[in-house]
């Protein structure tokens, strides 16, 4: 089997599961009630900088586009960590306690490819997660909200082409670190055969990391965590872009990408199948 048969077979399995769909499903209706609510709450545009949360809240009666910002920011939180954690931590925990990784095996692929395939999988439903986010929260701002130039978090007010283009960087920012928690994801998911136990021990780690990303005394640790990096996104939202933070973010993502890629590819290579 080719490759590309390989991971599309695969990509239509995860893509068609039932409970995957939900999961997508899920992602994309929380912006709808994010705008709404919001747009109840009628909130009053008031400029200059701030938190990134605040800043967000506080343009968006200006400006619709500013949802997007504000769903792909909120959901950062549990919701996008917790479908990467559900497709990562079944991906090949999944496989063995089903009994059908050892069938996968007999399939002459190899292992190293299947596990590629397996992380390509995941990247691949993390985009599609990102990408709803940011489309739904796109829609639902242009109907709720006025849409028009873009008035940056740091004062400056773009076109909304530009605008635009600046929420796909986003959007890619925020697949970026997803894939980097899908790798980490699947390196858990080498050493079980059961995938809520994978899933349930991602999760607790990005709640841990990012409660200890919020404890001042910790300070120093805090780059080096995981999930220090995803709200960063921000910086594309200013003028001049913070490049040296969003390099910083993105090395971070490739390092844990690389470092738990490779533990997984160790692990599941040398590892007896006997599921």
């Amino acid at each position: 089997m080719s490759a590309g048969r390989f991971y599309a077979s695969e990509l239509r399995l995860v893509l068609l599961r039932r409970r995957n769909l939900l999961l997508l499903a899920v992602t994309a209706v929380f912006p709808l009630i994010i705008g709404i609510a919001l747009r109840l709450a009628a909130p009053r545009p008031e400029g200059g900088d701030g938190g990134t949360g605040l800043a967000f809240f506080n343009q968006l009666a200006g400006n619709g586009v500013f949802l997007t910002f504000i769903a792909l920011s909120t959901l950062l939180v549990l919701v996008l960590p917790v479908v990467v954690a559900v497709v990562a931590g079944d991906s090949v925990a999944g496989e063995a306690g089903y009994g059908t990784l050892r069938y996968l095996l007999a399939v002459p692929a190899g292992r190293t490819r299947l596990l590629a395939v397996k992380y390509g999988v995941i990247v691949t439903f993390a985009l599609c997660a990102t990408f709803i986010v940011s489309a739904v929260a796109l829609a639902a701002g242009a109907v709720l909200f006025p849409v028009g130039p873009v008035t940056l978090l740091s004062g400056t007010t773009v076109s909304l082409a530009a605008g635009l283009l600046r929420l796909l960087f986003v959007t890619l920012y925020v697949t970026a670190a997803m894939a980097a928690l899908g790798a980490i994801g699947l390196a858990i998911s080498t050493l079980t055969e059961h995938a809520i136990g994978a899933i349930a021990t991602l999760m607790i780690l990005v709640v841990t990391s990012e409660v200890l990303d919020n404890v001042p005394q910790l300070h120093a640790i805090g780059p080096y965590l995981p999930t220090h990096w995803w709200l960063s996104f921000d910086s594309l939202l200013r003028v001049p872009v913070d490049t040296s933070t969003l390099l910083r973010g993105l090395l971070s993502f490739a390092v844990y990408a690389v470092l738990f890629g490779s533990f997984a590819w160790a692990r599941f290579t040398s590892a007896d199948v006997t599921s």
